[in-house]
């Protein structure tokens, strides 16, 4: 009996760490390169672009309109959110990326979408950037922006 409990227990931690590990947006909140891409050819005022990863790679290119948030794996930057959005509706797209590595193991995507739902904000989308910003953007010859020189 002890040890179908104890069996039953380590299932349950299991099951809890399965569950940490799932992303927390859904599927319809997740934005391809190429929707992207498209969405840009517009002058969607209401559109927030958020670069959420490392400084260096924002300044070496990012996407156009996207503003420099910093890596939210780290707590400035997440606290640096609020002022950043200060005037930005709650109702407003945002469009939260980093690209520094694969998708699935980005330190900073996750971070930044819990702080944008925890302010409250609920038209959110994830670029899904599935390798890096170079190759899933850059190499598909979708628009950035350069540093000046």
């Amino acid at each position: 009996m002890k040890l179908k409990f104890i069996s039953f227990a380590l299932l349950l931690c299991r099951i809890a760490a399965a569950q940490d590990q799932h992303d927390p947006w859904k599927p319809a909140e997740l934005i391809s390169p190429a929707a992207l891409a498209a969405e840009l050819k517009t002058s969607d005022q209401s559109r927030h672009i958020l670069y959420v990863g490392f400084p260096i790679l924002y300044k070496g290119a990012h996407i156009p309109q996207a503003r420099m948030v910093g890596p939210c794996s780290k707590q400035d930057a997440v606290d640096r959110l609020p002022e950043e959005l200060k005037d930005v509706p709650r109702d407003a797209e945002l469009i939260v990326y980093c690209g520094c590595c694969p998708f699935v193991r980005c330190p900073n995507i996750r971070p930044a979408y819990k702080a944008l739902k925890d302010m409250g904000y609920t038209n959110i989308k994830v670029l899904e950037l599935t390798t890096n910003l170079h190759t899933d953007w850059v190499e598909k010859g979708y628009p950035i922006e350069l540093p000046a020189k």
